[in-house]
Parts: C-alpha cells; structure tokens; sequence
C-alpha cells in the first residue's frame, strides 16, 4: 500500500434529530482513501472529527509500505497500537476506516466486486428502513413511513424511549402510528437506545404488543447484559444489541451472555470488515444471526457474506449522506439490496467529489 489520506465531511441533517438520549444536527463522516498500484479503496466512519487525526498521525505509517493484501496483519498492527490510546471510541473507528479501505482496496486490485473476494452466502440482503426519529411531528413521521413502504420495504424501525423514557404516552402514540401507516403485513421494530429502565421497559413491551412489535432494539443500556437478559426473558420481542461494540470480545460477551436474540455489529465502529466477520462467525457459533447497524453501503458486501445475517438497518440519516457523498449507491426497492451486482470491483462506489467538497470540513 502506497498512501493513505483522510477528509472529514459534516453533513447537515434534512429534519431535526434525535433519539431517546442524544440529539444531533449534521453527520460527521471520516473518509479514509488508501492507494496502490493505480487503485483507490475507500473506508469510512461516522463519528467525531477528531477520528482524523488518530489516522493520519498514528494509523497511516502502519498500513503504507505494507503489502495490501494482508489486511488481517494491517488490523492487528494498528489494534495493538493504540493500546495507551484507548481502543473504544475514536481509535476503534479510525481502525474501521482503515480496514474497510484496505479491503476496498484489494477487491480493486484483483478486479473483484468485494463480496466476490470475500465468498458470497447470498445474492440478496434484506434491508429495515430505519429513522423515525424522536423530534419528528406526526407528519414527518408518516411520510418517511410511507417513503420505505412505497419502495417495498416491509420492515421499518421508529425511535422511543424519548426524554430518558420520560414521554411514555407520547412512545405509545408513535408506534401506533407506525402499525397504522405500514398496514398489519409490515414488521414494526422500535429502538429505545437505552432509554428506559428494566422493568419499565418490560412494561411497555407490554404495552406495545397490541402493535405488533417484533424487534426491541436496545431497551435498557446495552452494557447492562444483566437487565438485557432480564427484559429478553419477559416479552415476546426480539431484544436486540451490539451497535457500540468497539472491538470483538465486546461483541462476544454480549452474544454468550444470553442477552439478545440476534447480536447487531457496526463495520464503521467494531474494527472494520475484518472484525465484522469474526462477529459474525461467534454470533453463528452461538445459533444467533447478525445484524448490520448503520451505514449500509459498508455493510452490504460483508453482509452477503455471511450466513447468519438477518439484515442491514436502512438508516435515514446515512442512506442521505451516502447518496450526497458517493456514486453507485445501492437500491433497496423490493426491501432488498444486491451488493456486487453491478460488476464494480470492491464495494463499488467512488466519492463523488464535486458533491461532497462543499461539506468538507477537514
């Protein structure tokens, strides 16, 4: 591997956003380009600005002059690097960029879509459309319901939990609205990001089983794999985690605590497409599927190359960055996406640069 860059770009969002514990106005990506031979990977995260310059001043010397195609050693070098740093958070993303970019990178140089290089498990990969965010009005919120159900997504995920589970009513009222927009035929899944304690989210899983609920999406912290497991135990639902695992054995201790019925994993936060299949091969081990949370053009590729994927979250606020920033995004219509079926080597997509330079911040 010749050289490495990062750019960061700053992304205002379309509508307010929110969640059960965190609010938010524009979406930071951290883009990591890695070139050999005349090729260009791409890898990315979404987090702080602050991710750049972990890659460029302790990252990069330890990727460039190295042969692309061993990425597994480039993972291990830099996680061992960033030992004093402090792995999770900002360094575990910034590994992810690279990794990503690295894998990018060898599926260009051997002229293979990536999910060719990686094996494929399946054509196709089922997609939730994913957002209904707290700070929306009744409105907005049946308009991005309608948007996923006119393209043929019938799994869709709202937000709850709102104010640290303080606006319970106001929860109820939105996922009803859910099951009234989407119609009895559409999975409702809701995620309350850890906002509610653990009986009281054993109480209004309850509540909302008149709608349907299959997914719960965090319902009490995801590192309280005791109240998980005891919310798991009481509903019906699927209780599901796994988003801030910044490394593997987070992943793994979460997947044999018996906390969740399927295991989620971030390709932009657990250590990349390297550490995203070792989840995925514990999460299997353990009879659990896998789920991709977030960035979904990231994770299609690996996600079609595992057998224990269930989905990947079609996240509003991405799906937008993703299409503002990038050619050659994927389609979801059918509530599915076909990852390399284009024939473009790695993920197959190339940053459209006239675009994203004006949200350039770094």
């Amino acid at each position: 591997m010749e050289h490495l860059s990062v750019s960061v770009y700053r992304v205002p969002t379309d509508l307010p956003g929110g969640d059960a514990t965190l609010a938010w106005d524009a979406t930071t990506l951290v883009l990591v380009e890695v070139t050999a031979a005349g090729h260009t990977g791409l890898g990315w995260t979404y987090g702080s600005a602050a991710t750049a310059p972990v890659v460029r001043d302790e990252l990069s010397g330890l990727v460039t002059g190295h042969d692309a195609f061993d990425v597994p050693a480039a993972g291990d070098r830099m996680s061992r690097a960033v030992r004093n740093t402090g792995r999770p958070g900002i360094a575990a993303g910034a590994i992810s960029a690279v990794d990503t970019a690295l894998w990018d990178l060898k599926a260009r140089l051997l002229g293979l879509p990536l999910v060719r290089l990686l094996g494929a498990a399946r054509t196709e990969v089922a997609v939730y459309g994913s957002g209904g965010l707290t700070p929306y009005d009744d409105t907005q919120l049946e308009r991005q319901l309608r948007g996923w159900t006119e393209q043929g997504i019938d799994r869709v995920k709202i937000k709850i939990g709102e104010s640290w589970g303080r606006e319970e009513s106001r929860d109820l009222h939105r996922t009803r609205l859910a099951r009234k927009v989407v119609g009895d035929a559409a999975d409702l899944y809701v995620d309350a990001n850890g906002g509610y304690t653990r009986k009281q989210a054993v109480r209004m899983a309850g509540a909302m089983a008149d709608s349907g609920v299959t997914w719960l999406e965090e319902p009490v912290s995801s590192d309280d794999l005791a109240g998980l497991r005891v919310v798991r135990d009481a509903v019906a639902a699927d209780v599901t985690a796994g988003e801030y695992g910044y490394d593997l054995p987070y992943l793994t201790r979460m997947a044999a605590s018996g906390a969740v019925d399927c295991l989620q994993a971030d390709v932009t936060r657990c250590g990349g497409i390297t550490v995203w299949l070792r989840a995925a091969a514990v999460a299997e081990g353990l009879g659990l599927h896998l789920s991709g949370h977030c960035a979904p053009h990231l994770h299609a590729h690996v996600a079609a190359a595992v057998p224990n994927t269930r989905h990947l979250e079609w996240f509003h606020d991405h799906v937008r960055v993703e299409n503002l920033l990038f050619h050659g995004t994927l389609d979801p219509d059918g509530g599915t996406v076909t990852p390399g079926a284009s024939g473009e080597p790695g993920h197959g997509l190339a940053l459209n640069r006239t675009a994203a330079e004006r949200f350039r911040t770094g």
